[in-house]
């Protein structure tokens, strides 16, 4: 009687450092081509001004408001849509929050002229102590 004896086969092996070494690779190509910028969620042509003033990088960030051409007006750095009425319990919610609170207006060139005086209507309503401003783009130079 001749007997065989069955050797064991060995479970495969997995190499952990190979995968990793792959994974590192995949992450830096992704973070290579990913981009960071923050795109708009409006587009708005600004006007255009040759008397406006660049902003300092010390100044504290204003709340956003920004009014597009069809006269729907956006609020914040998120630009959630809002009413007038709205808008006015919100700066006023913020005033409290901040009295020294800056606001800048980011409205579209063809923006209707009368939803922007309801805007600075309600800012002042809320009881703004500094002036709004308004974001323009240079003006070409002859």
């Amino acid at each position: 009687m001749h007997f065989h004896v069955q050797k064991r086969k060995q479970t495969p092996v997995v190499i952990i450092v190979a995968l990793v070494d792959v994974l590192i690779v995949l992450l830096i190509f992704l973070m290579v081509t990913t981009t960071f910028k923050q795109q708009p969620a409006l587009k708005l042509a600004l006007p255009e001004s040759s008397h406006g003033e660049k902003t300092s990088a010390q100044d504290a960030a204003p709340l956003i408001i920004s009014i597009a051409a069809d006269g729907s007006v956006h609020l914040g750095q998120d630009s959630v849509a809002v009413t007038t009425d709205a808008l006015k319990a919100q700066l006023a919610a913020a005033v409290d929050k901040n009295p020294e609170l800056q606001v800048a207006l980011n409205a579209d060139k063809n923006a209707p002229v009368g939803q922007l005086f309801k805007v600075m209507d309600a800012a002042k309503d809320a009881g703004l102590k500094k002036p709004v401003n308004a974001f323009t783009k240079e003006a070409a130079k002859p």
